[in-house]
């Protein structure tokens, strides 16, 4: 998929745990493990809040679209 998270690299960013920020948006920390390997298909807008408040950040700095390369 083109779209790439970076959560991991805010958290460390922030020196901020997955177990924290979990805490922190009300979501489990399982989900934030998934998030940040990039294993779901989507996020809700309202938890894309939660997280870019509580790491002080915009939504483009958590993710990023990398196209795949054009074969040929």
């Amino acid at each position: 998929m083109p779209i790439v998270v970076n959560l991991d690299v805010m958290l460390a960013r922030r020196k901020m745990r997955s177990k924290e920020l979990a805490e922190m948006i009300g979501i489990t920390e399982q989900n934030v493990s998934l998030l940040k390997s990039g294993k779901v298909r989507g996020v809700r807008f309202e938890t894309l809040d939660k997280i870019c408040q509580a790491l002080d950040c915009q939504p483009g700095d958590l993710l990023e679209f990398q196209p795949a390369p054009e074969e040929g």
